[in-house]
């Protein structure tokens, strides 16, 4: 399957290309932002009909009566955009290369239709028509957006598709190379020092002993001042067990809280290993052959690992790389040939940049899968699996591969089976795939059209502190951030229908603080570590529990504290109520009580138990026989 996470259930992008957010662009405009107001979810209007001040998802894009003009050229690419009322109908016309879509809007208020054609010369058109009865709910419902093997969202794979779909020309800019935005760190929190009270576990013959400080390694002293320039000033539980596992060369499944970090814990030992067997980079290859692959499910997260990467390079003359998809393909291959030790990157540029001949895997000593439970469900699996396929792949028994996640359910344990060695050694810290408990966590008993009007009032009790809102469906993203946006706060959205050029965008708005309020699907829910996120709304409760503990993750980090808010409803929410309530138990929160009788009902008159699978010894969140795979529902643009 693609990485992009483009087959969610439900409706697509509300409004097609919600770029930048910045209020009160058209201060002095006094005509009418729209001729009808809309009754999204049958409760309140969508807005006013009189004058309200209105951000724009971009930079010189407004919301008018009379219509909306952009033009943007961009290489080879030109895009044509025009709004005329939501009441009159919206167009957009976008040409990219052989690829033509145009979108209308036409009414709202008699149901809601979708209708997708694709033709032969990649020519969508699709239509909008009515909106009642709550959002995605008018007429047919949610329908399922799944990408086949071969379509135009299978983009990324140029050596499976040859050509299908838009030409990508996006060129990301370059990140800083000076010595302080190199080094810019992450505060820690009060609670940090907390993290030493968590029982560790270690499965497995012969462990090695844990490392009480980053100075009991022998590590080179260049390393050694990266590691106290980066800020790390003692290692964490999961970095005490995981570094002299790897420093040993043992394969390692390492399952330890969000924010606890675990990108170091893989980053150090293999950083300190190459300093140690004088790696040093060449750009006179025409294939290069980097020795240690980093993969990760989003493009964002993997870009994150690379930043992380630079720090502790710093100074050597090791070289990381990193390529995902949505960016120029050229771009990638340039990167890499410039020389190449560690090469981040997301499943689907990988294997088309390895099916172009530009990598070569024999000298491949370390294979690393972040959030390695997503890598190996249904979403991923088959991707690693023809990694560790190719034939110049050293076999598991002649590299190191190692597995670092939040969660691992029990069915993920098997496959992880199948790439590592038969000696690795397993280690869980704290509760198995538990949340953090420096997150308070809220459920709330909140129907579907009660939503919005509950998501206002916390915003508004909260002012402007950073807040991650998730929905389950890209459309929804884009509606409820534009909603926000009409309310006047200042809020942009992130899924993976958004144009790579604008997810970066949107997220440099969330980190900066120009857009207090991300709007976001669940490609946001894994890895990002974004600092000062006090608040994560789940607008929409995922489909699985570990999915849930992945989205609260987004705060509470390094030791900080934070607030998580759930909006539970009873007629689509149920199956969660068990594993709910034992994820707030292990993490000491209060269970409603309403949610134990939801649980008692739902478990047919029986009353929930904290029933654990095996899980290597620990108890597994997996309480209530929620369905462990990866649902169409939550996979949404990735790469």
């Amino acid at each position: 399957m693609e990485e992009d996470w483009n087959a969610e259930i439900g409706d697509e992008a509300l409004l097609p290309s919600l770029e930048k957010v910045s209020l009160l662009e058209r201060p002095n405009d006094t005509s009418p932002v729209f001729n009808s107001s809309v009754d999204s979810f049958g409760t309140d209007e969508f807005v006013n009909s009189q004058h309200q001040p209105v951000s724009s998802f971009g930079r010189g894009r407004n919301f008018a009566a009379k219509g909306f003009q952009e033009g943007i050229e961009e290489d080879a690419i030109t895009k044509n955009r025009g709004f005329k009322g939501f009441g009159q109908g919206f167009q957009e016309g976008i040409e990219e290369d052989a690829v033509t879509q145009n979108r209308g809007f036409k009414g709202f208020g008699q149901g809601f239709q979708e209708r997708n054609a694709v033709d032969g010369a990649s020519t969508q058109n699709r239509g909008f028509k009515g909106f009642r009865g709550g959002f995605g709910q008018g007429g047919r419902g949610r329908q399922r957006d799944v990408p086949q093997s071969g379509t135009p969202d299978s983009r990324e794979r140029g050596i499976l598709t040859d050509g299908a779909g838009p030409k990508v020309t996006y060129v990301p800019p370059p990140p800083p190379d000076d010595e302080q935005a190199i080094f810019a760190r992450y505060q820690t929190g009060m609670n940090f020092d907390k993290y030493d009270e968590n029982v560790v576990e270690v499965s497995g013959l012969d462990p090695p002993a844990a490392l009480m400080s980053f100075a009991d390694t022998n590590m080179c002293h260049t390393l050694t001042v990266n590691i106290a320039k980066a800020g790390y000033s003692k290692p964490t539980p999961v970095q005490k067990y995981s570094i002299p596992i790897i420093l040993a060369g043992r394969d390692l499944m390492a399952c330890a809280q969000t924010g606890s970090g675990k990108t170091a814990a893989f980053l150090v030992p293999v950083v300190a290993q190459m300093m140690r067997d004088g790696v040093t980079a060449s750009s006179f290859k025409e294939q290069q052959e980097p020795e240690c692959i980093i993969t990760a499910p989003t493009r964002e997260l993997i870009n994150q690992i690379f930043l992380e990467a630079r720090k502790f390079v710093y100074g050597t003359c090791i070289r990381p790389v990193v390529i995902y998809g949505g960016t120029q393909t050229d771009y990638s291959i340039r990167q890499v040939k410039q020389g190449c030790n560690i090469l981040c990157a997301t499943p689907g540029r990988l294997l088309d940049i390895i099916g172009r001949g530009k990598i070569g895997l024999h000298n491949v000593k370390y294979l690393v899968l972040d959030e390695a439970d997503r890598m190996l469900d249904m979403g991923f699996g088959a991707d690693m699996k023809k990694l560790v396929s190719f034939p110049d792949m050293p076999q598991k028994e002649k590299r190191q591969t190692l597995m670092f996640s939040a969660t691992f359910p029990e069915e993920v344990q098997r496959l992880a089976c199948e790439f590592l060695k038969t000696d690795f050694l397993f280690v869980v810290v704290g509760h198995a795939g538990g949340a953090c408990s420096d997150v308070q966590q809220n459920i709330l008993q909140v129907s579907q059209y009660f939503k919005r009007d509950k998501l206002i009032e916390i915003l508004h009790s909260i002012g402007n502190e950073r807040t991650l809102v998730f929905v389950d469906t890209k459309k929804k993203a884009d509606f409820i951030a534009c909603f926000l946006c009409q309310e006047n706060i200042p809020a942009t959205s992130i899924h993976g229908d958004r144009e790579q050029r604008e997810r970066e965008i949107a997220l440099q708005d969330f980190r900066s603080g120009k857009c207090p309020v991300l709007v976001a699907t669940s490609v946001a829910a894994r890895g990002l570590d974004i600092e000062n996120v006090q608040h994560v709304i789940n607008f929409d409760l995922p489909s699985t529990i570990e999915e849930y503990v992945h989205r609260i993750g987004r705060t509470g980090r390094c030791g900080n504290t934070g607030k998580a808010v759930g909006f539970f409803d009873n007629n689509s929410d149920g199956h969660l109520a068990q594993p709910l309530i034992k994820v707030l138990s292990d993490a000491q929160q209060e269970v409603p009580v309403w949610l134990t009788e939801v649980a008692f009902e739902t478990e047919g008159g029986r009353l929930p138990v904290n029933t654990q699978k095996n899980y290597r010894g620990r108890g597994n969140v997996n309480a209530g026989e929620v369905k462990m795979d990866c649902s169409a529902r939550e996979i949404e643009s990735w790469d």
